[in-house]
């Protein structure tokens, strides 16, 4: 008996010293491949790109992994309970290895042959989720082993906790807790209830099986054995488990939504990022802060949008987008599944056809009425010019199976509409900066993310003249010099091209003042200024309004707007009118921080004494303990700031007098700017600015077509402009530049453009550079050459324009 004791205990600690030599051997074996662990301390999760509006508003995230890192004193104790309860018991006792969890996982195998469960403790899976594959093998086990033994060694439990709950990946993109409780519950983990903290915990072993969202019967299963583990456990009383258990399942998929939309900013900011820090732009948790304000972009998407449904509605009705009349309302559903919102304007199909009202199937399986009233503008559209007859009932608009578009209102009723064929662009700068204030660039970034704003080069019409007049009052010219606005030809010596402008009415007025013809967009005028002052000369003078030479047509076609530029280019050209003369370009991003909440970027644009000023009270005020890093850069004059002023007084009068005059309803003396139509409508433009804002509006065709019969800058883009620049302003006071020194005010002969005498008839008030002051009328010479008049018919003589 004693013999075989004996033989026993020897084999024991062969057995006992074989392992501890196998292990031993592996450890030194795998011990120069395994990675610091130190590392651990420092590691770097994958956080995504975080996109905010100037006034803190969410824009958009972009990354793959959804993932908000949580500190371990912010998680909930009935968290950790419920995951130890969940995947590791016996975590506060055992060294990183628990060799009751991997004798069962030894066991497991012999019986079925197969890997069942791999024995891990959450340091393991810490091990294996930092350092290792998901390969199922040996090696890795004893890898993974010998990782989760040193990681015991060099940190807390609570450290390893801390990344554990970070790291792990729970469904739908979401990884870490904090992140699973955003996408399940729409809530912080600190805020979910016990049920759902433990539901939350059973996701780690297999994060598709018991996705509640896609196995609701297997999560549930789980939810109630981890929670009944923590009531075996002592980790909560029988009141607390009872209520639990009873709690449903209320989960469903939140996506955080934007607080704001602007999908065109987020954008242009995503890539800006891109092209700064490349992949890792949207892993290392940068936040970016971009110069949008959250009101003003609104007020923009607002204005866009419902400014392309009016321009829509009055050419009439395209009918619906498809028709579905032998369906029942399960086969609707399924239909409006595979469709999106788009510009706000809801997918529908219509169920019923009543006298007063249509009865409409939405997505979400809502059945609600259109009142008639919103359809009464709905005339069949026969062509851009035409439209059929108007309705007199909603019978003879729609059908029950037409497949329609709703926009839901405040009141949350809902307005027939269609999708708008045309396209629109909108773009606000802070003319002292640069700095994008708000930015559309098109109805729906859903139905295309082509930014129209910086991607579309358009001929910009009428809103170009500006720059021609700019360069003839640097040049010498006054707002009352008389140029003639009378007819003239252009062609080649054979005669073989001709070409006639005309101004848009077609009409002629003889000597005209330069104000009175910026006012009433004479386009006979500005050939004449560019013609004068010489292509060539003119070309160089307007590139230093950030235009490429290339966009500009080396011809007199140049001064009816055929350049091709974007509004973005538009507006940038048009602030050096709004801020006195300077030279400023465009910015988006304000300021970049990293996951630590460490500035590594703040913008720091060429701006105007005024923006300087401004930007350096911003910082004193913050109520963020920013600093101004580095000195301000000020902005390039490129114009003399009276030409400036004079150009902003005659754009004045575009508003007051002119094209523009619909913005009076603003009720505001202090807006310039200028509408802008190309031959046949195909664009139409407006540009205006005070000292505060300077916006441009860009409505057209992508593909470039008339807009219609007496569609112009003036009842398509001013429209959109009035709506945005109405908030912009709303409680600003008046705010124009001070006129600078150098300026005189003169009476006028509306006549001649000379010096007014005291009797003289309908004299006017004009502005001066001191050193162009007109002569007094006695001076004037009836048969000196006003610039412009048309040579007898025998001196008249071909000119060269192409």
């Amino acid at each position: 008996m004693m013999r075989l004791l004996r033989f026993f205990c020897w084999s024991c600690l062969a057995v006992f010293c074989g392992v501890v030599l196998s292990f031993s051997g592996a450890f030194l074996y795998l011990s120069p491949s395994l990675p610091s662990v130190e590392s651990l301390r420092s590691v770097q999760l994958q956080i995504p790109l975080r996109v905010y509006s100037s006034d803190a508003k969410l824009i958009a995230e972009f990354g793959e992994m959804r993932r908000s890192p949580i500190a371990f004193a912010d998680i909930p104790e009935d968290f950790i309970s419920a995951l130890l309860a969940a995947e590791d018991d016996n975590f506060a006792n055992h060294y990183g290895v628990d060799v009751k969890s991997l004798m069962r996982a030894a066991t497991q195998l012999l019986k079925s042959g197969q890997i069942q469960t791999g024995g891990s403790t959450i340091t393991m899976q810490v091990a294996k989720n930092f350092f290792l594959t998901s390969e199922r093998s040996f090696s890795r086990k004893i890898n993974e082993i010998l990782l989760a033994l040193q990681i015991e060694r060099e940190l807390s439990k609570n450290e390893i906790l801390e990344l554990y709950v970070n790291k792990i990946y729970l469904g739908n993109r979401a990884y870490g807790i904090e992140a699973a409780a955003q996408v399940y519950y729409g809530k912080s983990i600190r805020d979910v209830s016990l049920a759902e903290m433990a539901m939350i915990a059973g996701l780690p072993k297999a994060p598709s099986r018991f996705n509640p969202l896609a196995n609701p019967k297997r999560a549930l299963e789980r939810r109630d054995w981890i929670l009944g583990r923590m009531y075996g456990l002592g980790r909560i009383d029988k009141s607390r488990y009872e209520q639990a258990l009873a709690e449903p399942i209320n989960v469903s998929f939140h996506v955080p939504p934007p607080e704001l939309i602007a999908p065109y900013v987020a954008e242009m900011a995503r890539a800006e990022m891109v092209g700064r820090f490349g992949s890792d732009a949207y892993t290392e948790g940068f936040n970016v802060t971009t110069t949008a304000i959250s009101d003003l972009q609104t007020a923009a998407n607002t204005a866009v949008r419902d400014g392309l449904i009016t321009y829509d509605q009055r050419h009439g009705y395209r009918g619906p987008e498809n028709r579905f009349p032998d369906m029942n309302k399960d086969s609707w559903l399924v239909e409006l599944s595979k469709l999106t919102t788009r510009g706000g304007l809801e997918p529908a199909v219509v169920t019923a056809v009543e006298k007063s009202a249509i009865l409409v199937l939405l997505k979400n399986a809502e059945e609600l009425a259109v009142a008639w009233d919103s359809m009464k503008w709905a005339r069949p559209f026969l062509n851009t010019n035409s439209q059929g007859a108007r309705p007199q009932k909603p019978a003879d608009v729609t059908q029950v199976g037409d497949l329609i578009r709703v926009q839901r209102l405040e009141d949350g009723s809902l307005r027939f509409v269609q999708i708008p064929t045309a396209q629109s662009a909108l773009v606000s700068l802070d003319p002292n900066d640069g700095a994008i204030r708000a930015l559309v660039g098109g109805f729906s970034f859903e139905q295309s993310n082509y930014n129209r704003a910086i991607q579309a080069k358009r001929q910009p019409g009428s809103s170009f003249k500006p720059f021609i007049y700019s360069a003839a009052l640097d040049q010498g010219y006054t707002a009352a010099t008389l140029v003639n606005d009378a007819p003239i030809v252009f062609a080649e010596d054979d005669l073989s091209q001709v070409w006639r402008p005309k101004n848009d009415n077609n009409t002629f007025l003889g000597p005209i003042r330069l104000r009175e013809a910026l006012y009433r967009s004479r386009n006979l005028v500005s050939i004449r200024l560019l013609q004068d002052l010489g292509i060539e000369n003119t070309l160089s003078y307007i590139q230093k309004f950030g235009f490429e030479r290339k966009d500009l047509p080396p011809n007199l076609s140049l001064a009816l707007g055929t350049a091709s530029l974007t509004p973005m280019e538009i507006t940038e050209g048009w602030s050096t009118f709004a801020n006195g003369g300077y030279k400023i370009e465009p910015y988006l991003i304000e300021r970049i921080q990293d996951r630590n909440g460490n500035t590594v970027f703040n913008a720091n644009p060429a701006q105007t004494p005024a923006g300087i000023e401004k930007r350096a009270q911003t910082f004193v005020e913050s109520p963020e303990p920013l600093a101004l890093t580095d000195a301000p850069i000020a902005a390039e004059r490129i114009i003399d700031e009276r030409t400036a002023f004079i150009m902003t007084s005659m754009l004045q009068d575009v508003i007051k007098r002119g094209t523009g005059r619909r913005a009076l309803a603003l009720g505001r003396d202090d807006l310039a700017g200028k509408t802008g139509t190309t031959n046949e409508s195909k664009d139409s433009w407006f540009s205006g600015y005070n000292a505060d804002y300077i916006t441009t509006v860009w409505a057209g065709f992508d593909q470039p077509e008339s807009l219609g019969r007496n569609e112009y800058g003036g009842t398509v883009a001013l429209p959109i402009w009035m709506s945005y620049m109405a908030v912009a302003l709303k409680d600003k006071p008046s705010h124009l530049l001070a006129e600078p020194d150098g300026l005189l005010t003169l009476r006028i002969d509306p006549h001649s453009g000379r010096a007014a005498t005291a009797d003289t008839p309908d004299a006017y008030f004009e502005l001066f550079k001191s050193e162009d002051s007109p002569p007094p009328m006695g001076e004037f010479d009836p048969g000196m050459n006003i610039p412009g008049s048309p040579l007898p018919a025998d001196e008249a003589a071909p000119i060269d324009l192409f």
